[in-house]
This record gives structure tokens, sequence and C-alpha cells, in this order.
């Protein structure tokens, strides 16, 4: 009963968790990710209040940190749930 979410997301997800195949993404295009972000850096930097891009820094900061506390299994290319 308690797997129902699992169900429903993989269902139209592709059968595997999103995070494992965004992981796959950045592992086969990690230039493009690389480029993408410093883009949105620099588009905030120039669009957006200082305090706004301290803020949006730390909240991706905190999920940086506990993605490699918590999430850190070691990279299959395409991995199952």
């Amino acid at each position: 009963m308690t797997d129902w979410y699992k169900t429903l997301i993989w269902s139209w997800a592709g059968g595997r968790p999103l995070t494992y195949q965004l992981r796959d993404l950045w592992h086969k295009a990690e230039v493009v990710w690389i480029v993408g972000l410093i883009a949105v850096g620099v588009w905030m930097g120039h669009n957006m209040d200082w305090l706004e891009v301290l803020k949006v820094m730390g909240i991706f900061l905190a999920g940086f940190i506990f993605g490699h506390l918590f999430w850190g299994k070691k990279y299959i290319a395409g991995q199952q749930g």
C-alpha cells in the first residue's frame, strides 16, 4: 500500500526514478549542464537582487549537501529503481 506512489510516478517516467534518469543525463552531457548552470547564474546576477540570489544559492547549497550525504550511491549507467 505504501508503494502506490512508485507505481503512479514511475509508470509515466519510464519505469525508473526521475533522479536516476537525471543522473544518466548528467553523465551523458556534463558540458551542456555546466554551461546551462553558468548561464542561469549569469542571468540571475543581471536580473535579480543580490539578496534573492543569495537565497537561491543557499537553497541550492542545502540541497547539494543533503544530496551528497543521503543519496550518495555509486553511479551505475541505466540503474533500475
